[in-house]
């Protein structure tokens, strides 16, 4: 399926591994040059490098910390006229809510609900004069299904669900495409540390941890970046125009609701 985007430029955020890497792998597939952004500057260039490799576009290593308003400047100034966004930012720790103190609380909002909104903020404007724009926001299937376990994550993307409720709204007449992806489980390095956490609490393996947590999963597995990438192109290209601010669960049918 030709996505219509060939030629357009993305800015992934925490695309070295993972989902964000998911996502950059698709979009480039697509013909889409990026600027990819993650802390690790080592990992970040050799996904660089094996993205170009792979599919011939112009691929921008811009390492630094998303969340810290220099190294986020450096990320916007690499693609200031972007057209397409990827939001994406590890999730914040496990616990109970009587773990948590106020700086907790607010290291969450940055990551998880301020940095996105200061990304949408710095490129929303540019993508409206143009006509033409694209930003989807990796969450978590805890927007719809709040895992007791992660209250900092809870919090956070909900507060961020709320501003993309409204301004997707006000921004989609002048082309421009906003939706959130909530991932479930997905095969990636948090879901190994989720795994760990469970394992030691539990006294089991770090196999058996998983094959407990797969049992709960209609799909019996864990997702693949490389399917989550698929997901979040489509929402990217030329076809997704009337997909406007939804929150699209892709966790293998563990969320059970008719809507």
């Amino acid at each position: 399926m030709d996505l219509g985007i060939r030629g357009r430029r993305a800015i992934v955020c925490a695309a070295s591994k993972g989902l964000g890497r998911g996502c950059a792998d698709a979009l480039a597939e697509a013909g889409v040059d990026l600027v990819i952004n993650a802390r690790g500057a080592e990992a970040l260039e050799a996904a660089a490098a094996e993205l170009r490799a792979a599919h011939g576009v112009e691929v921008i290593a811009v390492p630094g910390d998303i969340t810290n308003e220099l190294d986020r400047a450096k990320v916007i100034g690499a693609a200031p006229n972007a057209d397409i966004l990827v939001n994406n930012a590890g999730g914040p720790p496990p616990g109970i809510w009587s773990d948590w103190s106020r700086e907790d609380f607010i290291k969450a909002l940055d990551a998880n609900m301020l940095t996105p909104i200061a990304m949408m903020q710095a490129l929303l404007p540019g993508m409206c004069e143009r006509g033409w724009g694209r930003v989807v926001n990796i969450t978590s299937q805890s927007v719809k299904s709040p895992i007791p376990a992660l209250g900092l994550s809870n919090s956070a993307r909900a507060g961020l669900t709320g501003f993309v409720a409204g301004t997707s709204r006000q921004v989609a007449p002048m082309g421009v495409i906003i939706n959130n992806l909530l991932p479930g489980i997905h095969d990636t390095d948090r879901a190994t540390s989720l795994d760990t956490g469970v394992s030691k609490a539990e006294g089991l393996t770090i196999e058996d941890a998983r094959a407990k947590r797969e049992a709960t999963i209609p799909a019996r597995r864990y997702g693949t970046p490389h399917e989550f990438g698929a997901a979040c192109a489509f929402l990217c290209s030329e076809l997704s125009g009337f997909i406007v601010g939804q929150n699209i669960l892709i966790d293998g049918g563990a969320f059970n609701a008719t809507f």
